[in-house]
C-alpha cells in the first residue's frame, strides 16, 4: 500500500489543491465562495505562502496526487493582527475520514512552533461535526456563533468561530 507524505506545498500542487477546493465550492456550504476558483486566482493565492514564517500550506500526497491540504493564512489585514492566523483543512472527497486532517494539522502546527504566532482561528460553516471534532482535537474552542452569516445554495448558513492559543 502506498504511503501518504505530508509536506510543504509547491506550485506543482496547485492543480490538485484547486480541484479539491472547487469541489467544496460547487457542492457544499463549507466555503462561502460560490464560483470556482480559476488557476490564475489560485496561483495568486499561493503567492501569500512561504516555507517559513506564519503563513504556510501543507499537502498530503500519495503517488503524486494531492489528497488534501492545511493552511495558515493572514487573519485580518491590519498590522496589529499579524500574530493571528486563520487555519483551514480541505480533503479530497474520497479521502475524508481516513485520518488525513489530523496528519495535516500536525504538520502545520509543528511548522508554526517557534514562529511569532499567538492565536489561530477557524471559521466553520454549520453543520460540520467532523470539522468541529478535528478542531477540538487540536485544542480549538468555540468562541463565537454567528447566525445566518453567509448565503449559498439559496439559504443562509451559520458559522462558528474557533480559537486556539499558540
Amino acid at each position: 500500500m502506498p504511503s501518504i507524505e505530508i509536506r510543504a506545498a509547491t506550485r506543482s500542487d496547485l492543480p490538485g489543491l484547486n480541484e479539491i477546493y472547487n469541489h467544496y465550492v460547487l457542492n457544499t456550504h463549507m466555503t462561502f465562495d460560490v464560483e470556482p476558483i480559476t488557476s490564475d486566482a489560485r496561483s495568486e493565492w499561493f503567492s501569500h505562502y512561504d516555507t517559513t514564517g506564519r503563513y504556510r500550506i501543507f499537502v498530503a500526497v500519495e503517488e503524486g496526487l494531492v489528497k488534501g491540504y492545511a493552511s495558515s493564512s493572514r487573519w485580518r489585514p491590519r498590522q496589529a493582527y499579524e500574530t493571528s492566523v486563520e487555519t483551514s483543512v480541505y480533503l479530497a472527497p474520497a479521502d475524508v475520514g481516513l485520518g488525513l486532517g489530523p496528519r495535516l494539522y500536525e504538520g502545520l502546527f509543528r511548522a508554526l512552533e517557534g514562529e511569532d504566532v499567538h492565536r489561530a482561528y477557524a471559521g466553520i460553516a454549520l453543520p460540520n461535526e467532523a470539522s468541529i471534532a478535528l478542531h477540538e482535537r487540536f485544542g480549538f474552542r468555540q468562541v463565537a456563533h454567528f447566525t445566518e452569516q453567509g448565503r449559498k445554495f439559496g439559504r443562509f448558513w451559520d458559522v462558528a468561530w474557533f480559537e486556539k492559543s499558540l
